[in-house]
């Protein structure tokens, strides 16, 4: 095990019992030292085994000294002083319990054990063994007042620089400590942030690839891909699938009327009432082609599909977008082409999908040829 603290005679206090536990927190630094600079350090399990053995046996220890300075009715003033500093100690301490902190991380574990180190320094030759040399005042018969005047007069001038000493790398490396650990759990949540950020882009930037600019609806690679797999379970189940081919009446003539941009505008109209037809999250509306949209209608007959095909033409009348150069009426309108069947590969040639978008087709037309502002069902004359 790498020992970052030697002990040796200068550390004695006389008092067995507080020399064995002080002997006990320094196996316990050494410990925790030879596991944050092992490749076990990133081990998070064992580290905070160490580290909540570290805080027990210190709170333990604090315990048993402060007990013995009520027996031996220590002067309150150094018993105020030597609890405030047990306190700091648990704090600090329990401040820093995110190991994960120090996992991997050289300089904060290095940062730590340094703080710990010259925490047990200043404990022991600055706080432990003036409380040893004050009991032993008051066993030979001086008052705890005259003990703790005694202790504060006589030290040696060079031992009273050295507790100094220490004690401010104690208050630095406390406070680089501190530091490091704020840096570390921040850096922890900038990355958090970071990622999330990343993983929200990502969302935007697919959707957007999937997403018709113009119309706020699924573009026609969306639509590919979702009637392909849609088909594919449908087929598995031997359910149908509905597919409703729709195109604006007399767009062109609409833009040439009114321009591009109420035409784009007539579009963005037209697809929004077609899509509020629709009540299940399954179903899509897709921007095919052009003036031409898509509605796919998983689990849906050719009586259902028929249906909503007809909500839609109506809704879309019910606007009452006016288009003054139409030759079905003085509103914008549409027709719509339905189909709705089981998807079997191989139907003529063609794949479940390739069928179903032919059918419709042959229906949309057949529609505009009966005079538009209508849907017509695959099969009927």
């Amino acid at each position: 095990m790498d020992t970052v603290f030697a002990w040796d005679g200068g550390f004695v206090t006389g008092l067995d019992s507080v020399d064995e536990q002080h002997h006990a927190l320094i196996n316990l630094f050494n410990e925790l030292n030879a596991a944050l600079l092992s490749p076990a350090g990133s081990d998070e399990t064992l580290l905070a085994d160490i580290y909540a053995r570290l805080l027990s046996y210190a709170e333990y220890h604090f315990r048993e000294e402060e007990g013995m300075m009520m027996r031996f009715r220590l002067d309150e003033r150094h018993v105020e002083g030597h609890r405030m500093a047990h306190q700091q100690f648990v704090d600090q301490v329990r401040g820093q319990g995110n190991r994960r902190a120090y996992m991997g991380n050289t300089k904060a574990g290095t940062a730590l054990i340094d703080f710990l180190t010259s925490w047990l320094g200043l404990h022991i030759l600055g706080i432990d063994q003036s409380m040893a040399r004050q009991m032993a005042l008051i066993r030979r018969g001086l008052s705890p007042g005259e003990a703790y005047e005694r202790e504060r007069n006589s030290h040696d001038h060079s031992a009273q620089v050295l507790i100094k000493m220490v004690g401010k790398l104690y208050s630095a490396l406390s406070e680089q400590n501190a530091q490091l650990i704020d840096a570390n759990l921040h850096l922890e949540e900038r990355v958090a942030l970071r990622t999330r950020e990343l993983e929200d882009a990502n969302a935007r930037l697919n959707t957007l690839a999937r997403t018709d600019a113009l119309l706020d609806i699924a573009n026609r690679a969306h639509f590919n891909e979702w009637l392909e797999q849609i088909c594919a379970l449908a087929r598995r189940a031997q359910r149908p699938v509905g597919l409703v081919m729709i195109d604006v009446d007399c767009f062109k003539r609409y833009n040439d009327h009114y321009g591009h941009q109420q035409g784009d505008a007539c579009l963005q109209a037209v697809a929004r009432a077609v899509k509020g037809c629709l009540r299940r999250g399954t179903d899509l509306v897709a921007r095919y082609g052009g003036e031409e949209l898509v509605a796919v209608l998983p689990d849906t007959d050719a009586e259902g599909a028929a249906s909503i095909a007809r909500k839609m033409v109506d809704a879309v009348r019910a606007v009452q977008m006016p288009h003054a150069d139409s030759m079905v009426g003085p509103w914008v309108t549409i027709s719509a082409g339905v189909c709705s069947q089981v998807p079997n590969s191989g139907e003529h040639g063609a794949s479940g999908s390739a069928a179903l978008i032919t059918h419709a087709d042959a229906a949309l037309y057949e529609a505009k040829r009966q005079g538009r502002d209508r849907c017509v069902a695959a099969g009927q004359d």
